[in-house]
């Protein structure tokens, strides 16, 4: 006898193997599109909010740099009381002038705060520095904060020199000076002038810079430090006789 053989089931018409219809090809292609959609449009929306908050990062830590060589320079501002009394004699004069010029704060001094880039350089570690607000060179419509240095000390040290923008798109620029002397905060300093504070440096200078700020109810963002003349009186290198 042979093996038994299993029964074969014929197929018939209602069981017959159907392929898919154009109608759900064109369902499964739609739900396709639809989740593809809704997953670019995912990491879109991701990719734009990472680059927003580096960039607002990168501004950030700009503006703080920024702030942070102020006070250092400010720091080791000084004035001198050395001056030739005959003004035509006067090659060298030292300053620290602080008050409102035009739409913003300006502050122009003297400091110890000047660095050699170069070896055997004919310069000290004297210069001439200035801190206020102008307008872009590039773009009228954008004001920036702009850092100016003179490395050699002339009979006017407000002028002259080097200047480079620190910080871009900038709306203002206060500065506020603590007068040992009186206890009083004032807005103004100027060692020129016998009926201000000659010969004398504030102990303290509030520094404040407003920028613009898209995510903010008022627009507006201010950044805040505070400086610590070292020299706070005027250098004086007499020799005193007891």
């Amino acid at each position: 006898m042979g093996a038994p053989t299993e029964p074969i089931e014929e197929l018939r018409p209602g069981k017959a193997r159907r392929g898919m219809t154009l109608v759900e090809v064109l369902v499964a292609v739609t739900i396709l599109g639809l989740v593809s959609i809704v997953t670019f449009g995912g990491f879109s929306q991701t990719m734009r909010n990472k680059r927003r908050i580096e960039e607002q990062a990168d501004r950030s830590h700009v503006i703080r740099v920024a702030l942070e060589r102020m006070v250092s320079e400010i720091s080791m501002a000084y004035v001198s009381i050395h001056v030739n009394p005959n003004p035509a004699l006067q090659t060298m004069n030292t300053c620290f002038i602080g008050g409102r010029s035009g739409r913003a704060h300006r502050l122009d001094f003297t400091s110890f705060s000047h660095r050699r880039l170069y070896r055997d350089a004919h310069e000290s570690d004297q210069n001439e520095i200035s801190y206020f607000i102008t307008d872009h060179p590039e773009d009228r419509d954008m004001r920036v904060l702009v850092r100016r240095e003179q490395n050699r000390i002339d009979d006017d040290p407000q002028t002259g020199g080097v200047t480079q923008i620190l910080v871009e798109d900038v709306l203002d620029l206060e500065m506020e000076y603590f007068d040992h002397v009186t206890g009083q905060w004032t807005d103004s300093w100027d060692t020129r002038e016998l009926t201000h504070q000659p010969n004398r440096l504030p102990t303290q200078v509030k520094i404040f810079l407003t920028v613009p700020d898209e995510r903010a109810v008022s627009r507006e963002r201010v950044y805040g430090t505070r400086a610590t003349p070292m020299i706070t009186w005027a250098v004086n290198h007499a020799v005193y006789n007891n």
